[in-house]
């Protein structure tokens, strides 16, 4: 303005623009020093709110609920909630309290599902804190202390309104000395499930229990008549063993409305436990001494079961999706799946004293494909457990529908809910681990309940094998469930004969869905083939036994193991377990052998050779064929032919010979080898082989044995015509003898003897005396004729 009212056409003078250019220069230094300032502020403001949200993430306190009671409130009820706080950050939290929030109902489950898995995140929704009166303050909060908290709300105070799932939060807040103001410093978020009044229709839910275990017993048994088993360890025995997690299976489950779902062969393994058994350790075997604990836990058992459902399993939990995906193109796998299913009557009635339903087949975590259900069926079961993860819904169905489900054939899929089915997986050691699924649980169970006014049937199918703890928490939200107003409980057997929904979805889906996760720990095809090849090798050695009891029970129930579900993720146990059991197969079956023969002689044409065999079995075998064989029959016959069988029984712990009538064409040396069959023609054991060495029959040796052979005939002739001789001469003296010889009176023995004597007499009179002719030292024989009946020795 000054310069517009300078005159126009003159400038201004010197001073004048100094003083002008001063003034403008003080009147902006404030301005200019302010928009110096605004960036280094800015800055400063950032790094603050970046350092405390910084603080916030990284050091922020932890909060545990480890109990929350009651888990399902109803009208007039106290809430209580209890746990601890932890400071993990660096710098100490002051003026801190921890306070409840409620927030607005949760109105599907897929909504429970992200609180879940952002239960600690203070960034999330929390709503408001209800009255400040119903906190718990701490002065301070140590790094690294853990303080505990309790706190008891009526749940009137809570402001729940209508039915369904809230969100409940235990939230921290305090200040620190990089942060002197109230702010969120933890939270932990879990569900409230608040329906004070009876459902007009109740979801009916299924809850399974299963007992089921990893293998114990080995194939081996005692040579004793009553077969002591042997156990591959003792860990069976701290399972049942009270604290034990079968035994808290038992303890849990007892006081609880839920179907058994029973692996055979757990109960088979107890109930030898009850007698006499060894136990594995090392290369040697040492007695068993848990006889008491395995009489108490069936004892438990039996009445727990009562008066419950009862489902038994294939024999050792057959891994269907295994043998469906690996062994089905293995001959006899199948069957081993059969002989598993029809052990089953002999086995879970006579221990339990119930009748179980063994018309359920389970494969692992409820995956199917159409291969698991055709090989799930074969054996005679005609249900099939899947979840609700595996046969997935298409239709869009706004609720979640009924577990049965008609896939065609006559087979009834029944789908277990996948949400309720894995609530109590993972570590539940912690009382605030296991708090948040039993909350969890019960707030899926309830929004299920919620959905529609439809009357729909559930089924949870936990893991198969929980922990004690998570065994515990099962029986806390089933305690809590089965006290609730929304639910009640139904068999499995019911479940599946419920009316199907008929929007439901029934397409079983192909093998390519099968989860890559859980394939990876299948039974490889290796598995089946060695299990089909321990069987041909137990069919080949049965046949041969007087009591084949003694080992079809034992090793089938160990070929069943082989294929057990237990082995999934233990490949190594699994290979070593099958090896052991076809180990142990072959020495028993080389207990029945061929002894080893060396090198045999024939001095002839024709011999005599003895072949051995050997039982060392504690029972009788037979009968088998022993067939001999020559290599060069042309040289050696063996039975007149190239080859010749005999059958042969040896008794238990005996050795039997077989003798081979043998012929040589030639001199030589001829090969020979001796081999066992079975009855039916099949090879058992090793042959033995062994040579036979054909020595000539020499011309010395001939002309030895003819001139022998002349002489006694020589001789003999001599003999009679020197009696022929005499006997002429005596007739020509007229000797009484010899007309009472002619005329038949008298005894034609006596009457040669005396001639032959006379004859002797007469020739030594003859012949001149000889120095060496010994002198008579008995009586003249007396020649009157011999009595009758008189025996002549000659």
């Amino acid at each position: 303005m000054a310069e517009a009212a300078d005159f126009q056409g003159t400038s201004p003078s010197p001073a004048r623009r100094w003083l002008r250019r001063t003034t403008a220069l003080l009147a902006g230094a404030p301005l200019l020093a302010g928009l110096l300032q605004l960036p280094a502020a800015g800055s400063a403001h950032a790094a603050g709110q970046a350092a405390a949200k910084a603080d916030s993430d990284s050091g922020a306190v932890a909060v545990a609920i480890d109990s929350l009671s009651p888990a399902a409130p109803t009208d007039g009820d106290t809430v209580t909630v209890s746990g601890t706080v932890t400071n993990q950050g660096k710098q100490t939290v002051t003026d801190a309290h921890v306070g409840l929030r409620v927030g607005p109902p949760l109105t599907t489950r897929s909504a429970i599902d992200t609180v879940a898995r952002n239960s600690d995140d203070i960034q999330g929704s929390i709503g408001s804190q209800i009255d400040d009166k119903y906190v718990e303050k701490f002065s301070e909060l140590t790094p690294g202390v853990a303080e505990h908290f309790n706190i008891s709300v009526p749940v009137d105070e809570l402001d729940l309104g209508q039915d369904g799932v809230y969100q409940l939060s235990v939230a921290l807040s305090g200040e620190t000395s990089a942060q002197p103001w109230e702010q969120l410093l933890g939270i932990q978020r879990t569900f409230l499930p608040w329906q004070p009044d009876a459902a007009g229709s109740k979801t009916r839910t299924t809850f399974l229990w299963p007992l089921v275990s990893t293998t114990h017993m080995a194939a081996e048994t005692g040579p004793n008549e009553q077969q002591t088993p042997v156990f591959l360890n003792d860990d069976l025995a701290k399972e049942i063993s009270p604290g034990g997690r079968l035994n808290q299976m038992v303890t849990l489950g007892k006081d609880l409305d839920v179907t058994w779902v029973i692996d055979p062969d757990l109960l088979a393994s107890v109930d030898a436990m009850t007698r006499s058994y060894q136990v594995r350790d090392g290369d040697r075997t040492t007695n068993g001494t848990h006889q008491a604990v395995a009489k108490r836990w069936l004892a438990d058992l039996q009445d727990a079961v009562a008066d419950k459902e009862v489902v038994a399993l294939p024999f050792a939990d057959p891994d269907l999706a295994s043998l469906a995906h690996n062994g089905t193109d293995v001959t006899g796998s199948l069957s081993q799946l059969k002989d598993a299913t029809d052990v089953v009557a002999n086995t879970v009635e006579p221990i339990l004293h119930v009748k179980p339903s063994t018309d359920f087949a389970w494969p692992v975590d409820g995956a199917v494909d159409r291969s698991i259900v055709k090989v799930a069926t074969s054996a005679g079961a005609d249900k099939v457990i899947a979840r609700s993860d595996s046969l997935r819904e298409t239709s869009g169905l706004p609720y979640t529908p009924s577990a049965a489900r008609p896939i065609g054939g006559g087979t009834t899929a029944v789908v277990a809910d996948a949400r309720l089915s894995t609530a109590f997986e993972g570590d539940l050691t912690k009382a605030s681990a296991s708090t948040l699924s039993v909350q969890r649980f019960l707030a899926q169970s309830l929004a299920l309940g919620l959905q529609t006014g439809k009357e729909r049937s559930v089924v949870v199918a936990p893991q198969r094998m929980p922990s004690g703890s998570q065994a515990r928490a099962m029986a806390e939200a089933l305690t809590a469930l089965q006290g609730g107003t929304w639910s009640e409980s139904q068999k499995l057997t019911a479940a599946a004969a419920a009316k199907p929904d008929p929007d439901a979805t029934t397409k079983v889906p192909g093998t390519s869905s099968y989860p890559s996760s859980l394939r990876k720990q299948e039974l490889p095809r290796s598995a089946f083939q060695q299990v089909a090849e321990t069987q041909y090798k137990l069919d080949n050695f049965k046949v041969v036994l007087s009591d084949p009891s003694r080992v079809v029970t034992p090793f089938g129930r160990a070929l069943n193991r082989g294929m057990s579900t237990s082995w999934r993720g233990r490949a190594t146990e699994a290979g070593s377990f099958r090896d052991g059991v076809e180990s142990y197969l072959d020495g028993l079956t080389s207990r029945v052998r061929l002894i080893d023969k060396s090198e045999t002689k024939l001095s002839g044409r024709s011999a005599t050779i003895p072949v051995t065999v050997q039982n060392n079995l504690v029972q009788d075998v037979g009968p088998l064929v022993l067939r001999l064989t020559s290599t060069n029959p042309t040289r050696l016959e063996i039975g007149g032919a190239a080859y010749q069988e005999q059958p042969v029984s040896v008794s238990g712990g005996h050795s039997q010979s077989v003798k081979f009538t043998t012929s040589a064409n030639a001199n030589g040396r001829a090969t020979v080898i001796a081999q066992l069959y079975t009855m039916d023609g099949r090879k058992y054991g090793a042959p033995v082989t062994f040579d036979v060495k054909v020595t000539e029959i020499t011309a010395t040796v001939m002309l030895v044995i003819g001139g022998g052979v002349l002489l006694l005939v020589l001789a003999g002739f001599r003999m009679y015509t020197q009696r022929k001789r005499a006997a002429a001469r005596e007739a020509e003296q007229g000797d009484p003898a010899a007309d009472e010889a002619a005329d038949g009176s008298e005894n034609r023995e006596d009457h040669d003897e005396r001639l032959g004597q006379k004859s002797e007499a007469h020739a030594r009179a003859d012949g001149p005396e000889q120095p060496s002719d010994p002198t008579a030292d008995t009586a003249a024989e007396d020649t009157d004729p011999s009595g009758t009946g008189e025996r002549v020795d000659r």
